[in-house]
């Protein structure tokens, strides 16, 4: 029997902004299963928060994430995260 080699795949060649749809899909999915299995929306939001602060402070550091973070209420403000569109 033939077990897969043992070093790392190459980086996923697709560009970065199909990388992250297909990222957003995946997570759509797992958003709904939760769902349906009864996981409150607002423990799903605080638990997607956290694990997604948890991989940049580990990818980047606290101190590049607390940079990011200091944005994000004028993102907010701005609408960048608003799913409701405006009605005419």
């Amino acid at each position: 029997m033939r077990h897969p080699a043992s070093f790392p795949l190459p980086h996923d060649p697709r560009p970065d902004h199909e990388q992250k749809q297909a990222a957003l899909s995946y997570l759509n999915q797992a958003w709904a299963e939760a769902r349906l299995d009864g996981v409150d929306g607002d423990c799903l939001a605080q638990a997607s928060l956290f694990a997604a602060l948890a991989e940049l402070v580990t990818t980047y550091g606290e101190d590049a994430v607390a940079t990011f973070a200091e944005n994000l209420p004028a993102r907010l403000r701005n609408g960048e995260f608003s799913l409701v569109l405006a009605r005419q």
